[in-house]
């Protein structure tokens, strides 16, 4: 079966189990350091690297297998007579199977070693002997992950296993490098390089026909996978775009809040100082949308909180806790799919999407606008509505453009979003807050981008809102200006559009 074998490895679970029948068989392991030991130590025969190379292991372990004699098994072709004589002459062999795995350089950056730490945890050999492996799958077999040991010993072709094989050894030593450069440099260059790794296979995508798979990022970046389910089904596509959606914007406004999210939209958020209150003021922004939705929040949910969630069909709540009378409440509810996230979780640095032929980054945007540069064409701000329009403003960078937000008494009372005109936007805004609510001198209008015309403001006008935080920029600026000071409503520009695609 196999002749000569490499073998060098940081992860040895399994290491035993899959080289003892093939010893057996005759193999000979040629093999470093720690792993040499260890196969001593389970009886199995080895010869060191150095024996191989007539040069010991130097510069703390550094150099050991960075050598002609090793490479040239490695990269020598079977049937090539040059190739073979080279082997000859040098009095070495060809390896047909190798097992290297790296040192665990992603394991190391979650513990937050000192960077001399760091670098000492960069393989420089481990990835030489895969690449070579790897490029000569003709005849060689190479493996870096010991999940794949199991399907060495039981394969029946051979030549079809090699190629899988290689291709995930470029995949790995891919994903390697990208977790060093990141390290070394996080900013984004000329060459972006984006490394995953499977956290699950999902269900379906969006619909039932779309297949979905979640990958998570390399490093100590925290996220989705470090959540705790503490009930309900597995998640979905939608349920994770949706949690993520719901807990970012939850994550951005600083105060007590919680946030109702549908089709990655928020339909609902609410802000204050006491988190029960905070809770039955989300539930009555707008109690149509929030139906079949996902709320997060920032508090831990009381009795008091999950009494108000469970009387509407909800698909999933993510917090940083639950005291366990709420829990006991929500397992009456079986579908209802409840999380916790790690208190030190924040949302992704930058924004990627694809497109035909390539992907776009971007910095996530910044919330709020500075005060100290917002231009007031109106009367003097109070502080109650200074705090819901940077509440507002948020909430609003966060709907689909072209957005309203329709703010009173911290809290959402109207959301129009995905609209393809800002009329439209603000009509939408305004039907639903009048479906629930009633719009007083303190509703506070915010939207994502300017008013291109005076049409939207002699809208708001006529519902008697009074007050418009917009980002300004439009070169009907004047015309609006002086509408809102014809029609009395206070007009307020941020400097900061919010456009959201």
């Amino acid at each position: 079966m196999f002749r000569r074998a490499l073998v060098s490895v940081s992860d040895k679970s399994g290491l035993i189990e899959f080289l003892e029948p093939l010893v057996k068989k005759g193999l000979q392991l040629i093999s470093t350091g720690g792993t040499a030991q260890f196969l001593r130590d389970h009886k199995l025969p080895v010869v060191d690297v150095s024996e191989v190379t007539q040069f010991p292991e130097v510069m703390d372990g550094r150099v050991k297998t960075l050598h002609p004699k090793i490479h040239m098994g490695l990269l020598a072709r079977a049937g090539n007579a040059s190739d073979l004589e080279v082997l000859k002459k040098f009095e070495t062999e060809m390896f047909d199977l190798v097992v290297v795995n790296l040192y665990p350089f992603e394991e190391s950056l979650k513990k937050n070693l000192p960077p001399a730490e760091m670098i000492e945890k960069i393989d420089i050999g481990g990835p030489s002997m895969l690449r070579s492996a790897a490029k000569s799958f003709e005849r060689i077999t190479v493996v870096c992950d010991p999940k794949d040991y199991p399907r060495i010993l039981d394969s029946t072709d051979k030549a079809a296993l090699n190629k899988q094989l290689a291709a995930k050894v470029f995949q790995h030593c891919s994903y390697y490098d990208s977790l060093i450069s990141q390290y070394l440099n996080p900013e984004v260059t000329e060459q972006f390089i984006l490394g995953g790794k499977l956290e699950k296979e999902l269900r379906y995508g969006e619909n039932p026909h779309q297949k979905a798979r979640w990958y998570k990022f390399g490093g100590n970046l925290q996220g989705f996978q470090d959540f705790k389910i503490l009930q309900g089904k597995e998640l979905s596509y939608n349920n994770l775009l949706d949690l993520d959606a719901a807990l970012t914007l939850s994550l951005e406004i600083l105060e007590k809040n919680a946030v109702a999210v549908k089709h990655n939209n928020p339909c609902g958020v609410a802000y204050g100082s006491d988190a029960d209150d905070v809770m039955q003021r989300l539930v009555k922004t707008d109690p149509v949308s929030i139906f079949g939705g996902i709320v997060a929040t920032n508090c831990t949910i009381s009795l008091k909180m999950a009494d108000e969630l469970s009387k509407i069909f909800l698909e999933c709540i993510v917090a940083p806790g639950y005291s366990d009378e709420a829990l006991a409440l929500f397992s009456k509810k079986k579908n209802l799919r409840l999380l916790t996230y790690p208190t030190q979780v924040k949302k992704n640095p930058l924004v990627v999407k694809t497109i035909m032929g390539g992907f776009l980054v971007q910095d996530q945007d910044v919330f709020p606008s500075p005060a100290d540069q917002w231009q007031n064409f109106g009367r003097p701000v109070p502080e109650t509505i200074k705090a819901d329009i940077i509440f507002g403003e948020k909430v609003c960078g966060y709907l689909k453009s072209n957005s309203i937000a329709l703010i009173d008494n911290k809290m959402t009372i109207g959301l129009g979003m995905g609209q393809v005109n800002r009329v439209d936007a603000v009509e939408q805004s305004l039907g639903r807050a009048l479906k629930h609510h009633q719009i007083t001198s303190q509703t506070v209008l915010i939207s994502d981008a300017f008013f291109p015309f005076t049409d939207s403001i002699e809208l708001i006008a006529k519902h008697k809102i009074k007050w418009v935080f917009q980002p300004g920029g439009s070169v009907k600026d004047e015309d609006v200006v002086k509408k809102c000071q014809e029609l009395d409503v206070n007009l307020i520009f941020s400097g900061k559009r919010h456009f959201r695609h």
